[in-house]
C-alpha cells in the first residue's frame, strides 16, 4: 500500500507502550483480548514477514469498496514500525488468515483491534530476538521501517534479517501493548486505496474479470416465480448446440455449461423455452403491505420501555400469545382530550415533568400527535450482477465468491453439497458493488452446482439482471407508527414507536440451513428459513436505532418482526435503522412544526450528547442553516442518528428543489467516527452512502404482483443517474482519544430524513410514504 508520507519520526517506532516508542517486555499479567484473537489466537493467521522486505497481512474481512485493505494495511504498517508501501493486505481466503465471520455492520474498523493486537505481538518477538542477538536491553531498542536498533545506530538488524529466525506460528499472549495514538504515524492519514489504481484504469479486479485456466462458462435457468415447480424438460435440443459442455438438473436447479459466454446465454434461452412449469400466487398483495404486516403472526420485542419490565412476545394472527409481556404502565394519563383538524389532539391531564400522570393535581394540557412512516422493499441494485466461479478436482473443491464471508460461505457450501468442510476452499474477489446479503453466496454455489458436472474445468457462473433484481434477498419492507405528548411550551413528555418489518438476516448457515437460493431447488432440498433479526445487543435488525437519542421522559419502543417471510428478505445496508430514523426525524420536524419551533434549535434543546450536538451544528453551519430560500419551491432540511445507538454520529442536511421534480441539489454533512483511520476513506463512505440513500429515497421500490416480482430491469427499478447525484460536502470530526467505528452506513437514515424535511419545508405538504416521488407529493397536496 501507499500512503501520504508521515509528519512523526519513524525512529521513535520502539515497542509501542508510551510516545517515545519504548516497551517493557511482557510483565505475565493478563490482559482482555479482541474477540477476533480469541477465535484467531495464532501470530501467524494474520501476518507474515518476509526476507524480501516485504509483510504480508492476512485480512478476516472483504473488500467490498469500502477501502477496509487500505485502513489495514495503515493499521499494519504503524503497529509494525514499516513503511506503509512494505505491507501487501492479502484477500480473504479459507486457506490462509483469520475467520472473522461476514465483513457487515460497519465494524470491520472496530474488528481491526484484533489485527492492531497481532502485529504488536510480532513486533515485540522480533524486538527480543534482536535484542539478545546484539546483546542490547530490549527496552532501548527502537524500529524504523522494519530496522531494529538501539538508541544510538550502533547495534541494528532488520525483521528483514530476522525474518527465517522468528517464529510467529505461536499464540497471541496479549502481553504487549499496541502503540498510544500519539505514537501512530500513518493512521489517521489519507493514504491512498491501494484498490483504485485497478478499477480507475479498467485492469482485471473484480470477479467478473476472473480468468482461470480451462474456464467454462455457466448459467442458470431459475422458476418463472418463487413458488413456480419444474414439471418437464427436454435438455436434448439444448445439448446438441454448439460449445454446450453439460445440461445441470438437479430438482428444480437447471443449468447449462458452455465452452464461451454467448455459447452459455444462448444455452440458457433454449432451455427455458424447453421447461414447462407450474405456477401459483405466493406473494402479497403490494398495495397492502401495511395491512400484512401489521396482521402477521409476529415476535415482539420491546427495544425500550422507560418503566416497563419486558422481553418478548410472538402474537399468533388469532391473537392468542404464546407468551406474556408484562409491562407496568408509568406514564398513563386520564383525562378529557379533543381532536384538531390536523390529525393533533390535546387534553387536560396531570402529568409531571417525567411523564406520569396523577389524580389531583394542577393539570398540564398537553397536545398529543401521531403519525405512520412506510417504505416498500429494496434491492441491492448493485450495478454488476452476482458471480461466481467453482472447480472440482482430485484436492477437492474450489470457489471465488464476492460473498461478504468467505468462512460462513465455505461451511455453507459443505453443508449442502455434503461433503467435508475441510475440501473446501473459498477465495474472495471483489466485485462490483456489495451493500450487504445480495446473490453472491448464491451465485457461488450456482458455480458448485454445475462445476460438478465438469470436473477438472472451472466454471464461472454471471447472473442475468433481472435474476439479481428478483431473486437476491432484499432489504424488508416496514411500517412505523410513531406518537408523542407535548407540554405546553413544546417539550416532549412522552414517545411511543411501533415498527413491522419482515428479518433482516438470512446469512449463509442462519438457522442451521445453508441459505442458498439453488440449494432450496434441488432434489434434496434445504429449504430457506423465514428472515430473523439480529440481537439488539448486535444492532437488532427491525428495531435497528429505533429509539430517540432526544431527552424524552418516557420512551415506548416496541419492533414486530413477522416470523414468515413470503418475499426473501436479509440484510441491506443499514438493516431497519434506514426506515427508523426516517420516521423519528420526519416527526420530530412535524413536532418542532407544531411547537412553532425551528427545527435545527428543537433538535438542539433535546440533545444533550456533546458528540450528538456538535455533528448536528457543524452540519447546519456549513450549510447556513436556516438559509433563506431564493427560489420558490427550494428548501433545508436536517436529519441526524447515531449509528446502532453506539456508532458513528452523523448529521446531514439536504437542499432540495421540488418544482416540477424533486431534486436533491446539496448534501451537507457532519460524521464523527472516532479515531479516523482514513480521513478520504471516512468521506468516500459517507458521500456514497448518502449517494446511496438519495437512490433509495427518491427513486427505488421493489415492485410485484401476487405471482412474481416484477421489477426485473432499470425501467421498472430506477435508480439514481449520474444527472440526478447531488453535490456532496463531508466534515470528517476526528477524536484520537475515543475508538474507532464504522462509517458505511451512518449516512443512509439521516440523508433520507433530511430530504423528506426538506421536501415538505419546500412545498408544504408531508410525504411519509417512500420512495418520495413527484406522484406521491401531488396525492398529499390533494389529501
Amino acid at each position: 500500500m501507499s500512503a501520504r508520507p508521515a509528519t512523526t519520526d519513524p525512529s521513535t517506532h520502539g515497542t509501542g507502550n508510551n510516545a517515545a516508542g519504548r516497551h517493557p517486555e511482557p510483565s505475565g499479567a493478563a490482559v482482555s483480548l479482541p474477540r477476533g484473537v480469541t477465535a484467531n489466537p495464532r501470530v501467524s493467521q494474520w501476518l507474515a514477514i518476509h526476507g524480501d522486505g516485504t509483510v504480508h497481512v492476512f485480512s478476516g474481512k472483504a473488500e467490498l469498496g469500502q477501502g477496509i485493505l487500505t485502513a489495514l494495511g495503515q493499521i499494519a504498517a504503524d503497529e509494525l514500525g514499516v513503511a506503509p508501501h512494505r505491507v501487501l493486505v492479502l484477500a480473504a481466503t479459507t486457506a490462509s488468515g483469520p475467520d472473522q465471520g461476514f465483513t457487515a455492520g460497519s465494524m470491520s474498523v472496530a474488528d481491526a483491534e484484533a489485527l492492531r493486537t497481532a502485529c504488536a505481538e510480532a513486533r515485540a518477538l522480533f524486538l527480543r530476538e534482536a535484542a539478545a542477538r546484539l546483546g542490547v536491553d530490549a527496552d532501548e531498542m527502537v524500529v524504523a521501517d522494519g530496522v531494529l536498533r538501539d538508541r544510538d545506530g550502533t547495534c541494528k538488524t532488520s525483521y528483514w534479517d530476522l525474518a527465517a529466525c522468528v517464529d510467529l506460528d505461536r499464540e497471541i499472549l496479549g502481553l504487549t501493548s499496541p502503540r498510544p495514538v500519539a505514537g501512530r504515524a500513518v493512521v489517521g492519514t489519507s493514504a491512498a486505496r491501494v484498490d483504485l489504481p485497478d478499477k480507475l484504469t479498467g485492469r482485471p479486479r473484480f470477479i467478473h474479470d476472473l480468468s482461470l485456466p480451462g474456464r467454462l462458462a455457466g448459467r442458470v435457468v431459475r422458476p418463472p416465480s418463487p413458488a413456480a415447480r419444474l414439471i418437464e424438460v427436454d435438455p436434448a435440443p439444448v445439448e446438441r448446440l454448439p460449445g454446450v459442455v453439460a445440461v445441470v438438473r438437479d430438482g428444480d436447479f437447471l443449468g447449462v455449461v458452455a465452452e464461451t459466454e454467448p455459447g452459455a446465454e444462448r444455452a440458457a434461452v433454449a432451455l427455458r423455452q424447453a421447461c414447462r412449469w407450474r405456477e401459483e400466487e405466493s406473494l402479497p398483495p403490494e398495495e397492502s403491505m401495511q395491512a400484512v404486516l401489521r396482521g402477521a403472526e409476529v415476535e415482539t420485542t420491546v427495544v425500550r420501555d422507560d418503566g416497563a419490565e419486558a422481553e418478548t412476545t410472538v402474537k399468533h394472527e388469532d391473537d392468542v400469545t404464546s407468551e406474556t409481556v408484562v409491562v407496568r404502565e408509568n406514564g398513563s394519563a386520564s383525562g378529557t382530550t379533543a381532536t384538531h383538524e390536523n390529525g393533533t389532539t390535546s387534553g387536560t391531564t396531570a402529568t409531571h415533568e417525567n411523564g406520569t400522570a396523577t389524580e389531583g393535581e394542577p393539570a398540564l394540557t398537553t397536545t398529543s400527535m401521531s403519525a405512520t412512516y412506510t417504505r416498500g422493499f429494496l434491492a441491492h441494485a448493485s450495478i454488476a450482477p452476482s458471480c461466481g466461479a467453482a472447480l472440482w478436482d482430485e484436492d477437492g473443491l474450489t470457489v471465488w465468491s464476492h460473498s461478504q464471508g468467505v468462512h460462513p460461505l465455505r461451511r455453507a457450501i459443505a453443508q449442502a453439497a455434503e461433503i467435508d468442510v475441510a475440501t473446501v476452499t473459498v477465495h474472495h474477489v471483489e466485485g462490483a458493488g456489495a451493500y450487504g446479503h445480495n446473490g453472491a453466496d448464491d451465485a457461488a454455489y450456482d458455480a458448485v452446482l454445475l462445476a460438478r458436472a465438469v470436473p477438472g474445468r472451472p466454471v464461472h457462473v454471471v447472473w442475468s439482471r433481472a435474476d439479481e433484481l428478483t431473486w437476491s434477498p432484499l432489504g424488508s419492507a416496514m411500517v412505523a407508527d410513531v406518537a408523542a405528548d407535548l407540554a405546553p411550551d413544546g417539550r416532549l413528555l412522552s414517545w411511543s414507536y411501533d415498527v413491522w418489518s419482515y428479518g433482516h438476516t438470512a446469512r449463509p448457515g442462519y438457522a442451521g440451513s445453508p441459505g442458498l437460493l439453488a440449494a432450496a431447488h434441488t432434489e434434496r432440498p434445504h429449504p430457506l428459513p423465514p428472515s430473523a433479526d439480529p440481537a439488539l445487543a448486535g444492532g437488532g435488525g427491525t428495531g435497528r436505532n429505533a429509539v430517540p437519542l432526544y431527552v424524552i421522559p418516557r420512551r415506548s419502543v416496541r419492533a414486530h418482526r413477522a416470523l414468515t417471510t413470503p418475499i426473501r428478505t436479509s440484510a441491506l445496508r443499514t438493516l431497519g435503522a434506514y426506515l427508523n430514523v426516517f420516521a423519528i426525524e420526519s416527526f420530530i420536524d412535524e413536532i418542532a412544526a407544531t411547537a412553532g419551533r425551528d427545527a435545527l434549535e428543537y433538535r438542539l434543546a433535546h440533545l444533550t450528547d456533546p458528540r450528538a450536538r456538535e455533528v448536528v451544528e457543524r452540519a447546519a453551519r456549513d450549510a447556513g442553516w436556516p438559509g433563506r430560500p431564493t427560489e420558490d419551491g427550494v428548501a433545508l432540511g436536517i436529519g441526524f442518528a447515531r449509528y446502532k445507538d453506539r456508532g458513528a454520529y452523523c448529521a446531514v442536511v439536504a437542499e432540495v428543489e421540488a418544482v416540477h421534480d424533486i431534486r436533491v441539489r446539496r448534501l451537507t454533512i457532519a460524521v464523527d467516527v472516532g479515531r479516523v483511520v482514513n480521513p478520504d476513506g471516512v468521506a468516500n463512505q459517507i458521500e456514497g452512502g448518502a449517494v446511496q440513500s438519495t437512490s433509495w429515497t427518491l427513486k427505488e421500490q421493489v415492485r410485484f404482483d401476487r405471482t412474481r416480482i416484477t421489477s426485473d430491469d432499470w425501467e421498472s427499478y430506477p435508480i439514481l443517474r449520474f444527472t440526478e447525484v447531488p453535490e456532496v460536502v463531508v466534515e470528517v470530526i476526528d477524536r484520537p482519544d475515543e475508538p474507532s467505528v464504522g462509517s458505511g452506513e451512518a449516512a443512509q437514515g439521516p440523508t433520507a430524513a433530511a430530504i423528506g424535511n426538506a421536501v415538505a419545508a419546500a412545498v408544504g405538504v408531508r410525504v411519509r410514504d417512500l420512495p418520495i416521488t413527484a406522484e406521491r407529493v401531488v396525492a398529499a397536496m390533494d389529501d
